[in-house]
């Protein structure tokens, strides 16, 4: 616990110091203003990022499919070797124990192509997702530029700790969205 403290509390000192330093408030237009969007919203309320997780769940049930099926076929494995190993000769009892680690090492690396690091679910969600993410992208710079905003924060991702509800943009952020579409 106490190692998680240190690292949040750094974060938010550091964010205060910036917060004292840049001294922008809500009404400083000269200087700019500061706002935030909650990300997670923009995910539930964007149509299409709702489609988008839509399909993400259909390719990972699929995927999830075929791994149960290599895993029910390395359980039948294992329970035929436990039943018989006793009656076996040692060549065939060898050979079962061969073809059940090859059945296992092949369900561990169809696994990790799957859900792995730069695995196929990670490829399929960047796919699906860059597109949205660039568009809302493109919409917070316009809305920063044409309002004079100096920074946008994600209030999702722990780096907020405190801003006025006044600053929030995820609802503007979510009309010019829908412009898009």
């Amino acid at each position: 616990m106490k190692g998680k403290i240190v690292p949040i509390l750094i974060l938010f000192i550091l964010g205060m110091g910036l917060f004292l330093f840049f001294q922008v408030d809500e009404s400083s237009s000269q200087e700019g203003k500061i706002g935030y969007v909650d990300s997670i919203k923009l995910r539930t309320e964007f149509k299409e990022f709702t489609d988008a997780q839509t399909k993400l769940d259909q390719d990972v049930k699929t995927w999830q499919d075929e791994i149960a099926a290599l895993e029910h076929v390395t359980d039948s494995l294992q329970d035929d070797l436990d039943r018989t190993s006793l009656m076996l000769s040692d060549a065939k009892k060898k050979e079962k124990e061969d073809n059940l680690e090859a059945n296992k090492q092949e369900y561990q690396k169809l696994t990790s192509e799957i859900f792995g690091p730069g695995g196929r679910a990670e490829r399929r969600n960047a796919e699906l997702t860059k597109p949205i993410l660039d568009k809302i992208s493109q919409v917070l710079e316009k809305i920063a530029t044409e309002e004079n905003y100096i920074m946008i924060f994600d209030s999702v991702n722990g780096n907020l700790a405190y801003a006025k509800k006044s600053l929030d943009l995820t609802d503007r952020v979510l009309e010019e969205l829908k412009k898009l579409e």
